[in-house]
């Protein structure tokens, strides 16, 4: 229970721009959607005018989303506007954007169709190609929002003014993760309105993409703030020693001191069966949760998308002669996204075998290039895509590889056109997808394996309500492709609403902004480690930072494991 302590009070009821921070359940976020209830409440807001919380993760919006609706009065919440910071510059751009373009229109290029066309460049490459996809075609990339966005507000006072008036009070949640051009931005849009940021100094682990230590001060130079500072009191994990554990591994006081609430277990890495002991500790974990007879939730992190792969395959596995473990992973978005784009078009079809080999080949293309985001693909693949898209363009293929996957294509393509399909999409998705699953070549049976991932046609969603009306009137699905690309794009900028109970498993980064009952950390023997063993200072200090970030999603318990002996991790 939060207590309204004179500092609270203060902080709710100033006019003065603010900065307020804490730790990990202090109350910050509370006491700002108790700061705007105040502002609401004093109907001192015109018609117009609502009070902006922005935020980082998706997650997080949905959580304060959650918990305005039960601090606020049911007429109030409407004048509450919670996003992300990308959702908000997205939105101001696509109304304005045309004022950066002398009037010509502006469109959003989705993540993994960027990731399809600069996977294969060098990273300057990147950086121009982004910048010309803007000037010459309108696409705009997702990390040029906040650079554009400021740019579009320093260039117009009268825009300046116009969302001034409209957000008299702006909540910036998760400041010190802003990088330069977010923190550009944040000048512009809060030239006339109060401003209260939200920051956890110890909490920034994006300093690869630009959050700087510095942030904070130059929040407090530009905007002669009045600072209050909550500390150690916490409210997510109460009653636990959960944050003490954090605040330690900060400075290296958490080696050799025991804790209630978090387990440090080394583990012996088995020949054969590296994640034994791991999957003892999940099951463990379960144990424990389903005694308890409440919901609960467990997440699972790990420090590396590789490495969650391989702790995903395994948990799914019974060749250790224990049960698979059902779980929900976190996997990047590309993958999982151009896999359904594929799937999708392979479910719209075509009149023709041709037809529907050409379609599936374009999007064989655009999975390869894309789907492990601006990474590039393997030589290989690389290889296989020029030649398929030459093949395309009218030159015949020459390697005897190559040929067999425009073959399979080719099966793939007969085999759809003779599918019986039921008007149900769920079902016929499923079904499109087997085909894939069935495929002699692996360049589709990946396709058909990502697309694993993908939650799109739960029932009541509106891509399975447009799928049933297609249906309905033409008994196919003409459209499907991009009704999926639409809907991706949709659930790209929603706030996740996902109910987080269950097991979950994705990476430290990942993991902020959410809360779970447990969580356990987990690193490899030689990949996914904490932090390497002979990393510099630097990279030391940023694992200690997302370490205090993982193990404080916890509420009951945090279990960590590492390699027994001189594998272990130097952070514990």
């Amino acid at each position: 229970m939060l207590v309204l302590d004179d500092a609270r009070m203060e902080v709710i009821q100033s006019p003065r721009n603010l900065i307020v921070m804490g730790g990990p359940g202090s109350g910050k976020t509370t006491v700002a959607l108790l700061k705007a209830e105040e502002l609401i409440g004093r109907k001192v807001l015109k018609e117009h005018q609502q009070v902006l919380f922005l935020s980082f993760a998706r997650a997080t919006v949905a959580r304060v989303a959650e918990q305005a609706g039960k601090l606020l009065p049911k007429l109030e919440r409407g004048r509450l506007e919670v996003n992300t910071y990308h959702g908000f510059t997205w939105n101001l751009l696509r109304s304005h954007g045309y004022l950066l373009r002398t009037g010509r229109p502006l469109s959003l290029l989705p993540p993994p169709e960027a990731a399809a066309r600069l996977s294969t460049l060098g990273e300057d490459q990147i950086a121009q190609e982004k910048l010309r996809l803007l000037e010459e075609e309108g696409l705009l990339h997702f990390d040029l929002f906040a650079s554009n966005a400021a740019l579009l507000l320093e260039s117009s006072q009268a825009l300046r003014r116009i969302y001034g008036g409209s957000y008299p009070l702006i909540i910036l949640d998760e400041f010190q993760d802003t990088n330069e051009d977010e923190w550009r931005f944040i000048r512009a849009l809060t030239q006339h309105s109060q401003v209260m940021a939200l920051a956890d100094p110890e909490q920034r682990i994006y300093e690869f993409r630009g959050a700087n230590a510095l942030r904070i001060q130059e929040f407090e130079q530009a905007f002669q703030p009045a600072s209050f500072t909550f500390g150690m009191q916490n409210h997510r994990s109460s009653g636990t020693d959960i944050v003490q554990f954090g605040n330690d591994v900060l400075t290296g006081e958490n080696r050799g001191k025991r804790y209630a609430n978090v387990t440090v277990k080394p583990y012996i890495p088995r020949r054969g069966q590296l994640h034994l002991d791991f999957k003892y500790a999940v099951l463990a974990a379960l144990t424990r949760l389903k005694q308890s007879g409440n919901d609960w939730s467990l997440t699972i992190l790990v420090p590396s998308k590789s490495f969650m792969v391989e702790v995903s395959a395994y948990l799914s596995s019974t060749a250790d002669r224990l049960p698979s473990i059902t779980h929900d992973v976190a996997f990047d978005q590309e993958a999982a996204a151009l896999s359904a784009t594929a799937i999708a078009a392979l479910l719209e079809g075509g009149s023709t075998t041709s037809e529907v080999t050409e379609r599936l080949i374009r999007n064989l293309c655009a999975h390869l290039r894309g789907r492990k985001g601006e990474k590039p693909p393997t030589k290989p693949h690389l290889e296989l895509v020029e030649a398929l898209e030459e093949m395309q363009r009218g030159q015949p293929l020459r390697r005897v590889p190559h040929k067999r996957v425009l073959a399979a294509a080719e099966a793939l393509a007969a085999q759809r056109l003779e599918l019986q399909l039921t008007g149900d999409p769920q079902v016929d998705w499923i079904a499109v997808r087997q085909l894939l699953d069935s495929s002699t070549d692996k360049v589709f049976t990946q396709i058909g394996s990502d697309g694993r991932y993908v939650r799109l046609l739960g029932k009541g969603t509106l891509l399975r309500s447009r799928l049933n009306e297609i249906w309905r009137s033409a008994e196919g699905y003409p459209g499907a492709e991009g009704l999926v690309r639409d809907a991706l794009l949709q659930d790209h900028f929603q706030a996740a609403t996902k109910d987080w109970k269950g097991i979950h498993l994705m990476t430290m980064h990942k993991s902020k902004g959410k809360e779970f009952t447990e969580v356990i950390l987990y690193e490899g023997l030689m990949k996914g480690r904490f932090v390497q063993a002979d990393a510099n200072a630097d990279r030391e200090r940023q694992a200690r930072l997302a370490m205090r970030v993982a193990v404080t999603r916890a509420m009951k318990r945090a279990t960590i494991l590492t390699p027994q002996g001189r594998n272990r991790s130097p952070l514990l």
